[in-house]
């Protein structure tokens, strides 16, 4: 018997990475999995390998409209909707000074805009059937700062607050919200963002207490928890996985 037996969740930014590794998990462990991804070939890949406990589905997490017609064909499909995991995500490094308008925009509207509209279109499906969870994607740039981050660090704490004021809101129709805040994990965007496939990400890592980059895995577990009627009483609340990256200072590392 799974822990996800009978759920139907949909998963934004799970063509790859990350967020495949949840939709793998989740269908493991008994849920059936909306892929939603504008890489459309790898999304559908990553579905079809999933097996008929998954379909893809093509979603621009800042369109509105999209997002009113995937979640409405995924209750169609499935009968019901019960987990939505705002993990789609872009990383962009520049210096303040050298941080221009667009760019900056760019990661509001995906990071952002898109996490606050996937919380606003499935909260009246969840509370029509009596209530579901809500899992955002933030970072431990969503609990301190980071230079050349600028952007990226302004939608991970605004993912925290959003994420805060949701589970006072939806809290009296069932619907639990929280956050869960990565450390540096091993993915296509990190590697991407740090130089190339060939970047040393456990380099970065030394100081942490477990000496290693994390691994997409090693996220799945508490993303499950929180999907799943183990965490009943869990919202709005922060569930940090780091390696250890935010247990202390940096000069006592």
């Amino acid at each position: 018997m799974g822990r996800l037996d009978g759920k139907v969740a949909l998963v934004t930014g799970s063509a790859r990475g990350q967020g495949a590794a949840v939709a793998q998990r989740f269908v493991d462990e008994g849920a059936r999995v909306v892929v939603a991804d504008v890489l459309d070939d790898v999304g559908k890949e990553t579905a079809s390998a999933l097996g008929d406990s998954a379909y893809f589905r093509h979603l621009d997490v800042s369109d509105e409209h999209e997002w009113a017609s995937a979640v409405e064909e995924a209750a169609a499909t499935f009968g019901r909707l019960d987990v939505l995991v705002n993990n789609a995500g872009v990383l962009h490094f520049a210096a303040i000074a050298d941080q221009t308008v667009e760019d900056f925009w760019r990661v509001v509207s995906v990071n952002q805009l898109g996490c606050f509209l996937g919380m606003r279109t499935v909260a009246s499906v969840m509370t029509a059937q009596g209530g579901g969870s809500i899992v955002n994607v933030s970072s431990i740039e969503g609990l301190a700062g980071a230079p050349f981050l600028i952007a990226y660090n302004s939608t991970k704490f605004a993912i925290r607050g959003m994420t805060k004021t949701a589970a006072l809101e939806l809290g009296a129709s069932g619907i639990r919200v929280n956050s869960v805040h990565p450390g540096l994990i091993d993915t296509g965007m990190t590697r991407a963002a740090a130089g190339g496939d060939g970047a040393d990400l456990d380099r970065a890592c030394r100081r942490l207490p477990t000496k290693r980059a994390g691994r997409p895995d090693d996220v799945t577990g508490i993303m499950t928890f929180l999907a799943s009627d183990e965490s009943v009483y869990c919202t709005g609340s922060e569930f940090v996985v780091d390696g250890g990256a935010t247990a202390g200072h940096a000069f006592t590392h």
